[in-house]
């Protein structure tokens, strides 16, 4: 049985897109008779990070993560996240002169900008840094991989992602008790996701906002005609997307956005900016709208067939992320401009 080490800095109990995409692809690994360890931030002590103290910081080392690998033996080492533990597992890996994958889920310089003075070129060259050893760094979709290609990025392989048909299907609409239309939101609540352009939409209707983080208290305080539904998973989360007529997603900052294709596989149009993921996902169908106008793109999704939101997100499986995952990590034959057909 193959061995696969995933070292993130990422992983339960946080909640967002990186962790969906490592325990679906996990799942996917063990299903095909792969044994899959997953290294984060539950194997160290940690600390809070500053300015996010729900999200908890490893004190990872680079010895640490050799005895892993030497105890662990993996055929494949794969490092998913550029935080302490992601730099623990490079070093750990080069001085064993390992071969490894890395993938490319954040757009960490455009955040670090908007909660601090740090120029996003410094930030993209210490990435450039990070993967460049890599033997294919994997990143979420077709536009992010040519942005980064003209940022002196090599090696990237475009990476889909997935849904778990199971949970997010078209189902009867729910009835959440507020006016229509509904359009809603689900996401981290945090300053880099751009959620208050959204909120201050003059729209028809109600706004929801499914999600934690910090900033729903203010964000609740400023906009209290707004539904929190707080954060959601399993059908909950699943119950909300059929209570919607529009999905909106304000993130100028996302690689790609789980929660797109989530909607989509509910029947829902999408309303977003045209920045990677969106363009990707729905850019050039009739599943949803993308305008640098959010509100324009709101009231035109509301027009859209949502059986045309559903055809859409067929073209995306978790299957399919890991057959990528595996032409990368296992080293077989593999084209690096592999984009998602369709």
């Amino acid at each position: 049985m193959s061995r696969i080490l995933i070292a993130t800095d990422a992983w339960e109990p946080q909640v967002n897109g990186v962790v969906r995409t490592l325990s679906s692809l996990a799942d996917q690994l063990r299903s095909r008779d792969r044994d899959v360890r997953i290294v984060g931030p539950s194997d160290f002590r940690t600390v809070a990070c500053p300015t996010y103290p729900q999200i908890r910081l490893a004190l990872a080392s680079a010895d640490s993560l050799g005895r892993t690998i030497r105890e662990y033996q993996p055929d494949a080492i794969h490092i998913a996240t550029e935080g302490p533990v992601g730099f623990a597992a490079r070093r750990a890996a080069l001085r064993a002169g390992r071969p490894f994958t890395t993938s490319f889920h954040t757009r960490f310089p455009e955040y670090l900008s908007r909660r601090a003075p740090i120029p996003e070129n410094l930030t993209y060259a210490l990435l450039r840094r990070f993967h460049a050893p890599a033997t294919a760094c994997l990143v979420p979709t077709e536009s992010m991989r040519q942005t980064l290609v003209g940022l002196g990025f090599d090696k990237l392989v475009t990476w889909t992602r997935g849904v778990d048909r199971s949970l997010f299907r078209p189902q009867q609409k729910v009835d959440l008790g507020l006016p229509g239309p509904v359009f809603l939101t689900v996401s981290r609540v945090a300053p880099e996701k751009n959620i208050a352009a959204f909120l201050d939409l003059d729209l028809p209707g109600s706004k929801v906002v499914v999600g934690d983080g910090p900033s729903l208290v203010e964000l609740r305080r400023r906009y209290p005609q707004v539904h929190f539904a707080g954060a959601q998973t399993g059908e909950a989360l699943s119950r909300y997307y059929a209570a919607a007529d529009v999905f909106v997603f304000p993130s100028l900052t996302d690689t790609f956005g789980i929660v797109l294709i989530e909607a989509l596989a509910c029947g829902v149009p999408v309303a977003a900016y045209p920045e990677p993921g969106p363009l990707d996902v729905v850019g050039g169908t009739r599943a949803g709208c993308i305008s640098g106008d959010l509100r324009e793109a709101c009231l035109a999704a509301l027009t859209l067939d949502r059986q045309d939101a559903l055809e859409r997100s067929m073209a995306y499986s978790w299957e399919t992320c890991a057959d990528i995952f595996l032409s990368a990590a296992e080293g077989t034959q593999m084209q690096p401009e592999f984009q998602l057909a369709g």
